[in-house]
């Protein structure tokens, strides 16, 4: 293709007729505003007024031409006007028309060029830039051919006009336009009719002043700047002359397009946004022949400097595309916004520009920055818009798994190549500038500061930024984190700690603290340091900041949304189960049917916006970014607070030190929340990811916070530390163990650390806030990870080393562990009484509809109940066969052992005992009720233990439930049902026996001791006193009895104040006095036995002591 052949101005279809009389002309500008205009013109070119020949004129009615002074730039008098030579014209001129008073020479010359003027085209009959682009020069230029020819040819070619009435295509056949002033001009002057350089700055001023005025002007000027472009590119070994013709044209080319477009008076047009903007080129490619190109921003850069218009040009041009796109979403064509602002993000000087004009970060509200920002609302482009969700989760009440699945991969690819775009764009701003750089940071915490009703438990979506918008800020903060994200934590020591004393952007004055009140934090922060923070500190904290309130905020609104689609899926039904009965009632089924018009159609929303949010969510290469920074924060959040260079090669000394540092007590909250919602998110929705991206700093942050947890605050913090452990134990793939599993069974800290972080954390969530039930899912979760790592025999040594080094620790444990026994085999068993009957009263045929809805309802409520009570009373009893077989000798201890004996027999009589016929219901496997499996685990307890005397003289002493016939009845079922093999059936019944010895032995004994004096008995069990002490309150109880009562609460019983067992003080006199009473009662007992078998030897007929029960 021809360099050249690239668009023209319109040429007339047939030659225009000669000049019109002056009359018949229009009036061209009054001499004044045009030399006005004239001077500024020169000086946006560099030169001043006094350069110019003359002043310029816009019609053939001007007056002849005139040269100006060459000094002051005065007109010459009309009378004297001579014709300044070419050689002695400056370089850019604005030459006048015609007069319409012309001399005679003048009315000779047009009398001989009547006829030929009369063929030539008027200019303002220019018509639209064809689409063709100039050949480049022949690489055999004829020999003779001048380079006054070689102008003509060229310049005519590139801005398609000529000065010779004959010529009306270029070599090409692109039609050329006729500049009859310029053609005057030249006659006038007895100069050759060719288009010149000297020339070239009138001849463009008039094909442009004659432009059609409908059409952009600049749309012309704009083609002839590209063909001017390929012509020079095309250039090989060019003369001097040829070279410096064709800059020349260039930058009056590019000069006059910016005065297009600043200027259009210059031009006599009226000002117009439609035309004088650069939004439309910008929005097409820049491979577009009507759009803007690259070469065409590279000279307004360089012409920044020189001229200050054209960075306002190109600035409010950006500004009007953005506030465009604010009104788009997805679903419209964003796409050639994106794409102008990804070509100015090429210029440093455009960004710079930008960053600086007051748009860019407006004082807005939450929602109001991402539409009326500069950048705003290029990320606020998302699927998660409702129109985009609408669109991509179509009817989603009917959509199968397989087209959500497909449409969700659609939506994220389309979202990747926008985030893509995004990060090119804020890495430009980034590295344009020191200025430009830190007016994004302020953008960034602009957002954050402004959303933080994001994570309230309630906000109105409307004064918050959307989903949509903080998904993508989050990501492309992402981006921005990882060059300092290596493998090995080489640069986590650059991340400041003082960062929030320093002048920082993100505010954190309303935030929770991990373990300082807000006085605390106050004063803390109020000492500022000096210097400035460095770039990895800042998006550092700008990231975390943007997780907590940008991608965790959304993640947790599926659980909102989950709740709500249930709700209304629930009264939908509830209307569609109405309808019938309102049939013949035309206003109550109008008034009904459009109630489930509403919500159906709110239904419909809320479930494509869950579909869609998943989609956005479980993005693999979204979570796998997150997810490392999350490891960095873990790394970074462990050697601030244990004060050392920790990273996952080095080992953590527990449990940290007493002395807090201040800095980690007053971070906020968030900066620990953010991983253990991340990472649960991922362990529950995106495990793929996870394989390569856990470590051992996940294991060493729970354990360390868990085993050290004064550190934090929050309790429900604290358990999503056991949960985060917990559902990293779910078998994955190949993995039997989970992804942490194997980590927390065979790592060197966690056999150090981990069993007794968790039993500790069992006794704490004791006495925390967290909720009664709550404590009871935390408990399950620790049973789950101990008998994960169980197989390791390490830990099984270290329990029975903590039975021992630790006996108040260990006992406080094993009697939680026993209460949470009995209180939930107590309401699992329970309610299935109820169930049963429930389930007995449904089968009646009888029932009223609204009887069995009621019926229904509670049997709902009942099974909820009991399948919760009924898994989590397997795990504990499984964890106590665990212990018990491990180390009988602590579950034997007098502090514990009676309560384990009492927990025992009553659940065993409630199985095998007279009430075992109440436990039977439909289905037991729904509630996780399995007598053959909780049964032998029960038998097992027994047996682990049986080798101890005060284990076996606590069960024969329980008077509650232990009956010999409940335990003859167990072996009975076992053997029967084969639930134990013949072996350990027989050692059943051996230790059954045991039972029964040890129960006739201490009936005897309470039989001796049945009368005791009022002062020896215990005010709280009833029962006569050993070790009498008094407590703090100055009550006296027996010492077994407050030991069992402070392993619940550390409390007085009689007055609630704080306690331990070293508080109490022993009542010697007391103890010594029924010492005495049972050894005098001992001593009476025996006496009448004697009497009692003398009279019998003697043959007196006395009564024989009546020893059974």
């Amino acid at each position: 293709m021809d360099p050249t052949e690239e668009q023209q101005p319109p040429a007339a279809p047939a030659p225009a007729p000669p000049p019109a009389p002056a009359s018949t002309l229009p009036d061209a500008p009054d001499r004044e505003t045009m030399e006005a205009i004239r001077r500024r013109r020169l000086e946006k070119l560099g030169g001043g007024p006094g350069s110019a020949a003359g002043s310029g004129a816009n019609s053939p009615s001007a007056t002849s031409p005139t040269s100006g002074s060459p000094t002051g730039g005065t007109p010459v008098p009309e009378k004297a006007s001579p014709i300044v030579p070419i050689s002695n014209r400056p370089q850019i001129n604005i030459t006048p028309s015609p007069s319409s008073a012309t001399t005679p020479k003048d009315k000779a010359v047009n009398s001989i060029l009547g006829e030929e003027l009369g063929s030539k085209r008027r200019a303002s009959e220019l018509e639209g830039s064809p689409s063709g682009v100039p050949a480049p020069p022949r690489k055999q230029t004829p020999a003779q051919e001048s380079f006054e020819d070689y102008a003509d040819r060229i310049l005519g070619s590139i801005f398609r006009m000529s000065v010779d009435a004959t010529r009306t295509k270029d070599a090409h056949g692109h039609k050329l336009t006729f500049l009859p002033n310029l053609s005057q001009d030249l006659t006038d002057e007895v100069a050759p009719l060719k288009l010149s350089q000297d020339r070239l700055e009138e001849a463009i001023m008039e094909a442009a002043t004659e432009y059609p005025k409908e059409k952009p002007l600049f749309e012309y000027l704009l083609a002839c700047w590209k063909r001017v472009v390929r012509t020079l590119k095309a250039l090989r070994n060019p003369s001097p002359q040829k070279e410096a013709l064709l800059k020349e044209a260039r930058r009056l080319c590019f000069s006059n397009c910016i005065f297009s477009l600043t200027m259009p008076e210059l031009f006599s047009r009226d000002a117009s946004p439609v035309h004088d903007t650069l939004v439309p080129y910008l929005l097409k490619e820049v491979e577009n022949e009507n759009g803007l190109c690259m070469d065409f921003i590279g000279e307004a850069v360089s012409r920044f400097d020189e001229d200050d218009t054209i960075a306002p040009l190109f600035t409010k041009a950006m500004v009007d595309i953005s506030s465009k796109l604010s009104t788009m979403t997805m679903n419209d064509d964003y796409k050639p916004y994106v794409n102008a602002l990804k070509t100015y993000s090429r210029y440093a000087p455009l960004l710079n520009e930008l960053a600086a004009h007051p748009c860019f970060q407006m004082a807005q509200s939450a929602p109001g920055i991402e539409k009326n920002t500069l950048l705003g609302p290029f990320f606020r482009i998302s699927p998660l818009q409702p129109e985009v969700a609408a669109v991509y989760f179509a009817g989603p009440r009917t959509m199968d798994p397989r087209h959500i699945a497909t449409s969700q991969s659609a939506l994220q690819m389309t979202l990747n190549t926008h985030q893509a775009d995004l990060r090119d764009i804020i890495n430009a701003f980034i590295r344009a500038s020191n200025q430009t750089r830190n007016k994004v940071l302020d953008w960034f915490a602009y957002i954050m500061n402004a959303n933080h009703k994001r994570r309230a438990m309630q906000h109105d979506p409307r004064e918050v930024s959307s989903d949509g918008f903080m998904i993508n800020v989050t990501v492309i903060l992402d981006y921005l984190c990882e060059p300092f994200m290596d493998s090995t934590f080489s640069k986590v020591s650059r991340i400041d700690i003082n960062y929030f004393r320093r002048n920082p952007r993100i505010d954190i004055k309303d935030e929770t603290k991990l373990n300082a009140d807000q006085a605390q934090s106050d004063k803390f922060y109020s000492t500022k340091l000096d210097g400035d923070n460095n770039f990895i500190t800042e998006v550092f904290f700008l990231t975390l900041a943007a997780h907590h309130y940008g991608s965790e905020a959304t993640n947790a609104k599926l659980k909102t949304l989950d709740r709500e689609i249930k709700h209304f899926e629930k009264n939908i039904a509830l209307m569609e189960a109405e309808r019938p009965k309102v049939i013949n009632r035309p206003f109550e089924l109008r008034r009904l049917d459009d109630a489930l018009k509403r919500y159906t159609a709110i239904l419909e929303a809320s479930m494509s916006l869950r579909m869609c949010i998943s989609g956005v969510s479980l993005e693999q290469k979204m979570q796998a970014r997150s997810l490392l920074f999350m490891r960095y924060v873990t790394v970074w959040l462990l050697r601030v607070a244990s004060g050392t260079e920790y990273t996952p090669e080095k080992q953590l000394q527990l449990p940290l030190p007493a002395d807090q540092p201040e800095a980690f007590r007053c971070l906020p909250e968030y900066a620990l929340q953010d991983i253990v919602d991340n990472f649960k998110f991922v362990f529950r929705e995106v495990p793929q990811v996870i394989v390569n991206a856990v470590g051992d700093e996940l294991i060493a942050l729970c354990i360390t916070f868990l085993e050290s947890s004064e550190y934090v605050k929050n309790p429900y913090l604290k358990s999503s530390l056991i949960t985060l452990l917990y559902q990293g134990t779910w078998p994955r793939y190949h993995l039997s163990k989970g992804f942490l599993g194997e980590l927390m069974t065979s790592t060197k800290f966690a056999n150090q650390y981990l069993l007794h972080a968790v039993m500790k954390f069992y006794i704490e969530c004791e006495l925390t806030e967290n909720g009664f039930y709550d404590k009871f899912n935390i408990r399950y979760e620790i049973f789950q990870i101990i008998k994960c790592v169980w197989v390791n025999d390490h830990y099984r040594q270290q329990l029975v080393q903590a039975s021992k080094s630790n006996r108040s620790f260990f006992v406080r444990f094993v009697n939680l562990l026993m209460n949470d026994a009995t209180y939930v085999l107590d309401e699992g068993l329970g309610k299935f009484p109820k169930i049963h009957q429930f389930q007995l009263d449904l089968k009646n045929p009888n029932l009223s509809q609204q009887d069995r809805e009621k019926l229904e309802e509670e049997l709902r409520e009942a099974e909820n109940r009991a399948t919760s009570f009924m898994q989590l009373a397997n795990e504990t009893v499984g964890m106590m066969r665990l212990f018990t077989r491990t180390l009988s000798e602590a579950f034997t201890m007098p502090e514990i052992v009676q309560r384990l004996a009492g927990m025992l027999d009553y659940n065993l009589d409630m199985l095998t005992g007279p009430k075992s016929k109440n436990l039977k219901v439909d289905n037991p496997e729904k509630y996780h009720f399995s007598p053959k499996t909780l049964l032998p685990e029960i038998a097992d307890i027994y047996l682990n233990l049986g080798s101890s005397p005060a284990f076996v003289e606590a069960v024969a002493g329980d008077g509650r439930s232990y009956r010999d016939s409940t335990m003859r009845m167990t072996a009975q079922i076992l053997r029967g049902k084969h639930l134990k093999d013949e072996h350990e059936v027989q050692a059943w019944e051996r230790l059954c026996e045991k039972f029964r010895k040890a129960k006739e032995i201490l009936e005897q004994a309470d039989m001796d001791f049945d009368k005791f004096p009022l002062e020896f008995e215990d005010p709280i069990m009833g029962i006569l006193m050993s070790d009498p002490v008094s407590l703090p309150s100055k009550h006296v109880v027996d010492r077994s009895t407050i030991v069992q009562h402070l392993l619940s609460d550390p409390k007085d019983p009689y007055t609630r104040k704080p306690m331990t067992i070293e508080d109490v003080v022993p009542v010697v006199e007391l103890r010594e006095r029924i010492e005495a009473w049972k050894e005098w009662r001992r001593a009476e007992a025996k006496r009448m036995k004697e009497e009692a078998l003398v009279g019998v030897a003697e043959g007196k007929g006395g009564d024989e002591m009546d020893t059974t029960e």
